[in-house]
């Protein structure tokens, strides 16, 4: 549609988990990828989350490396070394700037925050809180489900049924959640080993405890204010290290499923 894919340029919004996995997917595939984020992002799984590069300023996941810009000059010359922006900019006030060809929410909030399918000529919705034909154009399946993945044009994804992706068997008892609101804390990082009953860290002072012996595979910073029922960690009973710097296959599958909206819509 008279853009050639190679100067295509994708604004997301997000840089969580699957958002860095979309991220990761289309910049491989040479696609000018964008990044905004908020300026406290609450990720978990940083070992792969290219919104660590907020605190940082950089931050590499399987060879792609993401670094925090503050303006679109800077977002220009780091395409050109081949290297991710991500921006401080909640409200993707960098669209009007960059008027990208596609917009892709990977927010994750389960409800729609403010996309709108006149963002962009190509506009993606992740996740339940989207209608395809409506407020984005597509929308790609994120439920742990046989339709992981797929790519709606019409109508919305599957609710969220809140079960984790299961690993070993296990699921709910892999998950840290905060009991109670206050102050996050931890000595312990991403990497570490857990036992079953084990404190990793605190909130207000309560201690949080794994459910299961593994490795502690994602982790949120330390010093972070959460609210009641704030996931803070995951616990990997398979005890790889290196997965938790691994993109998961259910990242690929949904970031497989932007890429495929995308050249339905571009690659004619």
């Amino acid at each position: 549609m008279g853009v050639e894919l190679n100067r295509l340029v994708v604004l997301i919004r997000g840089g969580g988990e699957v958002a860095s996995g979309v991220a990761h997917k289309l910049a491989r595939a040479h696609l000018r990828v964008c990044l905004t984020e908020t300026a406290e992002p609450l990720a978990v799984s940083r070992g792969v989350a290219f919104c660590e590069a907020i605190y940082d300023k950089e931050k590499e996941v399987e060879g792609i490396v993401a670094r925090r810009v503050g303006s679109a000059a800077d977002i220009h010359k780091l395409w050109r070394e081949g290297r991710i922006p991500i921006i401080v900019d909640p409200g993707a006030r960098m669209k009007s700037i960059l008027k990208p060809q596609v917009v892709v929410d990977v927010i994750m909030a389960k409800k729609n925050l403010g996309t709108k399918s006149s963002d962009a000529p190509l506009v993606i919705g992740l996740g339940p809180g989207f209608k395809a034909g409506r407020d984005v154009h597509v929308v790609v399946e994120t439920n742990n489900s046989e339709r992981l993945g797929r790519v709606i044009v019409k109508g919305r994804a599957e609710k969220d049924t809140g079960i984790p992706v299961a690993i070993g068997g296990l699921t709910h008892e892999r998950a840290l959640h905060a009991a109670v609101a206050g102050l996050f804390q931890t000595d312990r990082d991403i990497g570490d080993l857990a036992g079953a009953g084990e404190a990793v860290a605190t909130v207000a002072g309560q201690p949080v405890k794994a459910e299961i012996d593994g490795i502690i595979r994602a982790l949120l910073r330390s010093g972070t204010m959460v609210e009641k029922g704030t996931k803070l960690g995951e616990i990997d009973p398979s005890g790889d290290r290196e997965d938790c710097y691994t993109i998961r296959p259910r990242v690929r599958t949904i970031a497989g499923g932007v890429l495929e909206a995308i050249l339905m819509r571009y690659n004619v």
